[in-house]
């Protein structure tokens, strides 16, 4: 029987999975393609570049998402409020309720942060920018705004690894609770 081969979307979606239970440096070509179905040939053909394209090109999946679904989001409400409601739901969301790692985020801190430094600092910048430049339409001061939303980003982030290091998911929904009154929002019931 013929095996169909995943889509794009579909295939860095288990790319990254992968990096997540392995890391980069541990998720090898053979675990990549035992997950994906995919022979080293064909995981060469959709990435000529291997691994490092991989890696390039799942960062970039996962940076689109949050694009479309947390940073638009952002700036594109006419209410600031209900911008960052949406932005702390599709996080929630994203994060499994903090039962998910940040990929990213954990690229970061792997040894192959260098090779995907820029992009990484692009996804938290961009993060960070349009979460101030929305509490700034509320009415904080640039600094302040500034100031807080990278406060929240790191809030999130650090919400997400003690989640796992404590093996208590719960973890995450209490910071993203305490950060909904920080940011001003009213509490969810």
């Amino acid at each position: 029987m013929r095996r169909i081969a995943p889509d794009r979307d579909q295939l860095l979606g288990i790319i990254a999975e992968v990096f997540r239970e392995h890391g980069y440096e541990g998720a090898s070509l053979a675990l990549i393609g035992e997950a994906t179905g995919l022979g080293k040939g064909s995981l060469y053909h959709f990435f000529p570049g291997g691994k490092e394209e991989m890696g390039r090109a799942v960062i970039a999946h996962i940076d689109g998402w949050f694009e479309d679904n947390v940073f638009a989001p952002l700036c594109d409400s006419s209410d600031p409020l209900a911008g960052i409601e949406h932005m702390l739901t599709a996080t929630d969301s994203y994060f499994r309720s903090g039962r998910r790692v940040c990929l990213i985020g954990a690229f970061a801190l792997d040894e192959s942060r260098d090779l995907f430094a820029g992009q990484i600092r692009d996804y938290f910048g961009r993060w960070i920018i349009r979460l101030a430049e929305t509490l700034a339409r509320m009415g904080l001061g640039t600094v302040e705004a500034s100031e807080l939303a990278e406060e929240t980003v790191a809030a999130i982030q650090g919400a997400l690894t003690l989640a796992r290091a404590a093996d208590d998911i719960d973890v995450f929904s209490r910071a993203l609770r305490r950060l909904r009154k920080r940011l001003g929002l009213p509490a969810k019931i």
